[in-house]
């Protein structure tokens, strides 16, 4: 892949114009004299071993969003971090510029559901020196390693199969067109990746009912890979807001809200285990505040807690938290 295939910039306008059209739906949505987002620019300092800059957005208290984030970094490195270059020994030693979006919403209500979506653009490349140093060894001279990744996951609190339905079959629509590397349709590869990178190994159990995930995707070449970007970014409003919609207004009480402060305490328990974007943004030297927006506000742990059988929330364990075909 040479690096005349590669266009940063309109993957960086696309990005930033995905956060600024996220947060006004949720603005919208939460109506007038609700909560806005409040904007945070930050710029790596000279001295970081880490380079670059973004804006973090975060919506607090609001009437249906307890906390929202969606944030855009655009960030440079002379080093990959240990969590990028576990399965790609080959990446090592290698400078990388690493921009996406990342966002995740908190609501208020228990009966609408937690969701994260992120999209992502990588590149890793020889570091200067080693090309300038003349060097002859294929390393040394080697072209931009580039990949696109991404996707969106639902976490609910109480189940609906209307919801699910929805959001899968919006998650499909965002695929359709879009093949693999053997020519397949791609949805039910990216569907069973979300299934399997979005799982408490250490609680057997799903965060959620899945979605879409895909990483280091690079098939077709560079302007068909940004499109499978671009296409799951631009459908997630549409996956997301009508489920807001039907349950924002819903009538709970405090066990519902028990409830939900302990299911988000697994979505705590995933980010800080499991998450790979979380522990590269850590290790990579990067903006704490902006890496750890998307835990929740409030969360709770209990020991051993076990659903009533036959019960709503039982019903979620049981039913929905169960890798599907919806």
């Amino acid at each position: 892949m040479s690096i005349e295939a590669i266009d940063s910039a309109a993957v960086e306008t696309y990005l930033r114009d995905l956060q600024q059209r996220i947060c006004a739906a949720l603005e919208t949505v939460e109506g007038e004299g609700g909560a806005r987002f409040l904007r945070d620019a930050w710029e790596k300092p000279a001295d970081s071993p880490l380079q670059g800059r973004g804006e973090t957005r975060v919506l607090s208290e609001g009437r249906v969003f307890e906390r929202a984030g969606v944030a855009f970094s655009d960030v440079r490195g002379t080093r990959l971090p240990p969590s990028a270059t576990q399965n790609r020994p080959e990446l090592a030693g290698r400078g990388f510029r690493a921009m996406g979006v990342s966002l995740v919403f908190h609501p208020r209500n228990p009966y609408v559901p937690t969701v994260h979506a992120n999209v992502r653009f990588f590149v890793a490349e020889v570091p200067a020196l080693a090309r300038e140093a003349g060097s002859r060894s294929d390393q040394a001279h080697a072209p931009p390693v580039w990949w696109f990744g991404g996707g969106f996951d639902l976490t609910p609190y109480y189940g609906f199969d209307d919801d699910v339905q929805h959001w899968h079959a919006t998650a499909r629509r965002a695929c359709e067109g879009f093949v693999d590397a053997e020519g397949a349709p791609v949805h039910p590869k990216l569907k069973k990746w979300c299934d399997e990178y979005f799982f408490l190994k250490h609680r057997n159990e799903p965060r959620g009912v899945g979605g879409l995930f895909f990483d280091d995707w690079h098939i077709g070449g560079f302007a068909r890979s940004f499109a499978l970007q671009r296409s799951v970014g631009d459908h997630f409003l549409d996956a997301y807001l009508p489920i807001v919609e039907r349950h924002k207004d819903a009538p709970y009480g405090e066990r519902e809200r028990q409830w939900q402060l302990y299911r988000r305490g697994r979505y705590v328990e995933f980010n800080l285990v499991w998450d790979r974007g979380t522990l590269f943004g850590l290790q990579s030297g990067g903006r704490t505040e902006s890496i750890l927006m998307s835990m929740p506000p409030l969360a709770a742990w209990q020991y051993d807690y076990r659903p009533e059988p036959g019960s709503p929330e039982a019903e979620l364990l049981s039913k929905y938290l169960v890798p599907r075909d919806w």
